[in-house]
């Protein structure tokens, strides 16, 4: 799974010189205005990271992104990928200390801005600099794509529309950084260890963990979903996308094409899409193939979890072609 844009190459294209230059003026402007008005000042970690509707975007967005590139992360509560992601980059935000402030838009809650953006998977990344939308990838990524994407944002903020970010207020850090202590579950450890694998690409290394878990507690709910979701991003790892929709769309009864491109579909975000591959290939095969795609699909049930009425829906359905 490679994720779309990761070079950056993009802003180069959309931020030409010219609007580059009319940007960063902008900025520049805003920046004397705030300083006029005696300046922003230090802003405390918490605020590095905001939830944006429609309502908020053009001053939590537009108007911030004249003094700080603002990344916005486009998820939704049903999207297991997303879950995966958000932390991910809402503590990258706060170790880059201000050099870009993440936003986060539910597209559930917000299908205009989905539109306006031209978001056709979710997660989405995408960027706004003086003004400038950038978009920056789409999917999961390994945790050192990410972080050599936004090393170029703020590089390309800093050099082509004079941003600097936010300063961060150190005593308000210091204050956030200390929670109240919470027990240790018995298996925190391993769950933690899964995590950290899962956020630096080592899938296997993720998937061995959670198993570790559900060795001792087959019932263990965050492993289950964990380990799922972490064979899932390790299949789609190393795929080539294109290649494998188009041996999908070629090969209509090849079960193995059908399988791969359901993994690529829910990675993107494109649930129904997966599910409803993997039930019309059950539909129209037997035996082993029939078998086969029926466990991916039980497979991706757990990626998305048993409560969520696409799943249950598709059980259903499920249920209707195989008796």
């Amino acid at each position: 799974m490679q994720p779309r844009n990761m070079s950056m190459s993009g802003v180069v294209d959309l931020a030409a010189v010219k609007a580059a230059g009319e940007a960063k003026a902008k900025a520049e402007q805003a920046r004397a205005e705030a300083a006029r008005q005696g300046g922003a000042g230090a802003v405390a970690p918490s605020s590095l990271v905001i939830d944006v509707d429609e309502a908020g975007f053009e001053s939590d967005v537009l108007q911030r992104s004249a003094e700080v590139p603002v990344v916005i992360d486009f998820w939704a509560e049903w999207c297991e990928p997303c879950k995966q992601l958000g932390p991910l980059l809402e503590r990258l935000a706060q170790e880059y200390r201000g050099r870009f402030v993440l936003a986060k838009i539910d597209v559930d809650a917000n299908q205009m801005l989905m539109q306006q953006f031209g978001v056709q998977g979710i997660p989405a990344v995408f960027a706004v600099v003086a003004g400038q939308a950038l978009p920056l990838f789409q999917g999961a990524a390994p945790e050192a794509q990410i972080r050599q994407t936004l090393d170029q944002l703020v590089q390309v903020a800093e050099e082509r529309f004079g941003l600097t970010g936010v300063a961060v207020d150190a005593d308000a850090s210091a204050e956030e950084a200390a929670p109240a202590a919470v027990p240790e579950g018995p298996y925190d450890a391993l769950l933690e260890a899964a995590v950290h694998a899962l956020d630096a690409g080592d899938f296997g290394g993720a998937a061995q963990a959670y198993k570790n878990v559900l060795s001792d507690d087959p019932g263990n709910t965050e492993a289950k979903l964990g380990l799922a979701q972490a064979e899932l991003l390790g299949r789609v790892k190393d795929m080539d996308p294109p290649k494998v929709r188009q041996d999908a769309a070629d090969n209509p009864a090849d079960v193995t094409a059908q399988i791969a491109a359901a993994d690529l579909d829910l990675v993107g975000g494109h649930v129904e899409d997966a599910f409803g591959r993997l039930i019309e290939t059950v539909r129209r095969t037997a035996a082993e193939d029939r078998d086969a795609a029926r466990v991916r699909l039980l497979e991706l049930f757990e990626v998305v979890g048993p409560d969520d009425p696409r799943v249950t829906a598709a059980r259903s359905a499920l249920a209707r072609v195989l008796f």
